[in-house]
Order: structure tokens, then C-alpha cells, then sequence
């Protein structure tokens, strides 16, 4: 039994476990509600709530824990012989899962047997041995032990599920037995259920920090694994990118840093002054007939599909930059360039300052506007005196966001500034970012635990401490110009 259907088992006696518990609470009050210390619901949200929290648990865990007790078991029935030269254990039990996965799948089709198991290991070594014969690399020689360890893999793997299907759903009948016989006209079913819906929220509330922490600890480690294969000095300091999956690689990150920080600051240049003057307008000058068109237009730019600007930045944007503007001016000849992705980047990007900085804009207080009305300010003194220091912060995190959104964009750069790492002032050259190398370096069939495939990580864990450091810099500006007006 699969995952979902367990957790669809469990959702199902939840519900009925609400019916059944108000019945009882009914009944077991004479049929009058008024007896009952909480209302009929009450009773049969807590025999929900004991029905399905405690077996949802049990199954977030096992499948958490599941893969992780597998593979070590698994994992000690290959020999460090039937790891390649050059490879890793890693590796090897990617060959496992994979075979296990077509187990599965002739299993389903009613045709696994001993003789199948060897037709599937013979093809496996012949496909790998043409692979090899022109030049691609595969994880290792297909050996016996690796077949026997998938099978025990899959058995294992079928055994965990059906465990794991009778100890959920045990779980949950248990809890909703356990609520049913607590029913009575004094049970504080009320006070139970809103004690458990209050965890809930916390749990809930604590996701993006539980988030926040797994996505740095993973990066962590991967990174630190990098670290211990590549010099930290050579990627750090390194002005050359040139990754060569055959060894002797040079992964500096300095290029691919330059070429982030520029598409984005030629992005936000584009889209902050025209954001900001558009919300602006729409906030102070435009009537309510044009706020109602205008505003809706704009965030549709913020709909549509970002391949769609990396399409209009290849035919159209680039094209134009290069005919009227870099070839006549000697500074380039190719349609890809940082200005051409930051253009289109920043076209992109208008809505997000636009639609925040006008609801920030339109919550500064009326009084504040009255005021300097009062003391004989026209309108545009008020928007540069009043308005827009009083709407600083909430203008600073529009920036912020819009920032964010630059420099974890991929598809415009890629279509748009190109794949070139390089160290370079002139804009109409092509460049890249790290978004796009942290894809191509984990695209394909390379091994996992090279530096050329790890360095993603250490990409990844860079590109957020530069996030990071943009967040701290705007909570800075934001508390500084904030204790002016409070």
C-alpha cells in the first residue's frame, strides 16, 4: 500500500470519527445538547483530531526514517570490490535503487523470475560496456552482489510499506477508539480541541523555520564535502570558471558572482525608478477609473511565464540592443548580453515594486498628508517630504523582494545574457549567473560525488549568504529611518 493511499485510509476514519463522535456525545447527553459541557462538534473534532494526528505523525517519520534504515542495510552487502575505481559507495546504491525500481516494475507485471534477473543483469553490463566504448562514463561493472542487494532492497522496501500500512492506520483506530470512550457530558471537548488546534498553528508557524533550517544544514554539508575534494582558497579567489569533468577543473566563483550581482543591479536600475513612479501615480494622481485598469495590467506582467520573457529577450530585446546599440558603438556583436537579460529582468520585476510600494504608499495615514496640506505644501512637496520617508521601510522591502527575484532568476539569463563566465564592465557582452551554473553542473549523468557536481552546493550556499546579506542590510535601513515616525 503506497504512501497516499495510507494517508487517504487514515483522512477517511477521521472524518467518520467526527460523526460518530458527535452522535455519541449526543446520545450519551439524552439527545440534549444542553447537557454537553462543549458544543456537539467539539466532541467529534477531538475524536478527528486523536484519529488522524498521532497515525499522520507515524507516517511523516517512518517515511523520513524508512530510506535512511534501508540503505544501511542495504549498503553492507556491497563489497568494497564491487565499488569502481574512481567511484563511490553513493554511487553504487544510485545502481541499486535504480534496479530495484525495475524489480518493482516487472514484479507488477507478473514477470519477474531468476532467469529474467539474469537477462536484466546481462543487458544492464552490455548497455554499459557500449556506453563506455564511446566514451561515456558509467558508475560501475554490473555485479551480483549490486543485483542481490537490489532485490533485497525492493523486499525490504515491501515489507517496511505493508508495516507501515498496519501500524498508521492501527494507530488511528486506536486514537479513535481511545476519544470514543472518553465521551461523556462533563469531557471539556472544547478545551481539548482548541488546545490541539492552537499546537497546530505553532507547528505550522514553524515550518519556514524548520525550512529555513534544512535547506541551510543541506547545503552545509554538501558544501563542506566540496570543500574536502577542492580548495576553499581556489573557489572563493578564483577568476576563472572552467569545469572539466575529466579533472583538473577550475571552479572560481568571482565570475559567476559578477555576473549575478550586474544582471541584477541592470535589472533593478530598469525596474525600481519606473516601479516607484508608477506607484506613485497610481496612489496620489490617478483617478479611480484609471487606478482600476492601470493596476490590474501591471501585475500582469508578474503572470506570465518566465520562459516567455527568456523567448522575448532572445528574438526581440537582444536583437534590438545589438543592431542600434552595441554594433554601432563598437562595444559588441552578440545578441545575448547582461543588458539584454537585465532589461528584460526588470520588465519582469515592475510589478513587484509597483504593487508594494503603492499599498505601502496608500497605508501612510491621511492625517499625515492633511497635515502638511495644512501647513501650505502642495501635492509633490508632500510626496517627497511626507509620503515617501514615511513609506521608506515598506518601499525598502519592495526593493528587497524585487532583488531577491533578480538574482534567483535563471531561465531570462540563460536565454538572455548567456553562459559565458567572465570578468567584464561592458554590458553588451555575454555573461552568467550562478543560478545557471548551479543548473548545468547538476544536470546529466556525472557522478554525484565529484567536485564538478558538489560545487552546486557550494553555488547554492553562496548565493544565499549573499541573500543573506541583503536582508541585514535592509533591516538596518528599515529600523533607521523607522524611528523617525514612531
Amino acid at each position: 500500500m503506497s504512501a497516499g493511499l495510507i494517508i487517504l485510509v487514515v483522512l477517511l476514519i477521521a472524518c467518520a470519527g467526527f460523526f460518530v463522535g458527535r452522535s455519541r456525545a449526543i446520545a450519551t447527553a439524552g439527545g440534549d445538547i444542553r447537557n454537553l459541557h462543549s458544543r456537539p462538534n467539539y466532541y467529534g473534532l477531538t475524536v478527528a483530531l486523536f484519529s488522524a494526528a498521532p497515525a499522520l505523525m507515524i507516517a511523516v517519520l517512518w517515511l523520513l526514517l524508512q530510506p535512511l534504515y534501508i540503505e544501511g542495510q542495504v549498503s553492507e552487502m556491497i563489497a568494497p570490490a564491487d565499488i569502481p575505481e574512481g567511484g563511490s559507495l553513493s554511487l553504487v546504491m544510485t545502481d541499486v535503487r535504480r534496479i530495484a525500481d525495475g524489480l518493482d516494475v516487472a514484479v507488477d507485471a507478473g514477470t519477474l523470475t531468476e532467469d529474467r534477473i539474469e537477462d536484466m543483469r546481462a543487458d544492464l553490463s552490455d548497455l554499459r560496456t557500449r556506453l563506455g566504448e564511446v566514451g561515456i562514463a558509467v558508475a560501475s561493472e554490473v555485479r551480483q552482489n549490486v543485483f542481490m542487494a537490489a532485490k533485497t532492497y525492493r523486499e525490504l522496501a515491501a515489507k517496511l510499506r505493508l508495516a507501515m500500512a498496519v501500524i498508521v492506520i492501527g494507530a488511528s483506530l486506536a486514537g479513535a477508539a481511545f476519544s470514543l470512550l472518553r465521551i461523556n457530558p462533563d469531557y471539556r471537548a472544547r478545551n481539548v480541541s482548541e488546545h490541539a488546534i492552537k499546537a497546530l498553528l505553532i507547528l505550522s508557524s514553524s515550518v519556514a523555520i524548520l525550512t529555513t533550517v534544512g535547506i541551510i544544514f543541506s547545503l552545509l554539508f554538501e558544501t563542506l564535502h566540496f570543500f574536502r575534494l577542492y580548495p576553499a582558497k581556489d573557489f572563493f579567489f578564483s577568476s576563472i570558471w572552467n569545469p572539466q569533468f575529466q579533472g583538473g577543473s577550475d571552479l572560481g566563483i568571482l565570475p559567476l558572482l559578477w555576473g549575478t550581482l550586474y544582471v541584477s543591479f541592470v535589472a533593478l536600475i530598469f525596474a525600481v525608478p519606473i516601479g516607484l513612479l508608477a506607484a506613485v501615480y497610481l496612489s496620489e494622481y490617478a483617478s479611480k477609473h484609471v487606478r482600476s485598469f492601470a493596476k490590474p495590467a501591471i501585475e500582469i506582467l508578474a503572470g506570465i511565464p518566465t520562459i516567455v520573457y527568456g523567448l522575448f529577450a532572445l528574438i526581440t530585446v537582444g536583437p534590438l540592443l545589438r543592431d542600434y546599440f552595441a554594433e554601432p558603438l563598437g562595444l559588441g556583436n552578440s545578441s545575448s548580453s547582461v543588458l539584454t537579460a537585465g532589461v528584460v529582468l526588470g520588465i519582469m520585476l515592475i510589478p513587484f515594486v509597483s504593487s508594494l510600494s503603492d499599498d505601502v504608499i496608500n497605508a501612510v495615514p491621511q492625517a499625515m498628508r492633511d497635515g502638511s496640506y495644512g501647513l501650505g505644501a502642495t501635492k509633490s512637496e508632500t510626496i517627497k517630504q511626507v509620503i515617501l520617508p514615511a513609506a521608506l521601510p515598506g518601499i525598502v522591502g519592495a526593493v528587497l523582494l524585487a532583488a531577491s527575484r533578480a538574482i534567483g532568476e535563471t531561465m531570462i539569463v540563460v536565454m538572455g545574457a548567456g553562459a559565458a563566465a567572465k570578468l567584464s564592465l561592458n554590458p553588451f557582452e555575454a555573461m552568467t549567473t550562478i543560478t545557471v551554473k548551479i543548473v548545468s553542473q547538476l544536470t546529466g549523468d556525472t557522478e554525484f560525488a565529484s567536485p564538478e557536481t558538489l560545487v552546486a552546493f557550494a553555488l547554492g550556499l553562496s548565493l544565499f549568504v549573499v541573500t543573506l546579506g541583503l536582508n541585514v542590510l535592509a533591516l538596518y535601513i528599515v529600523r533607521k529611518y523607522r524611528e523617525q515616525y514612531e
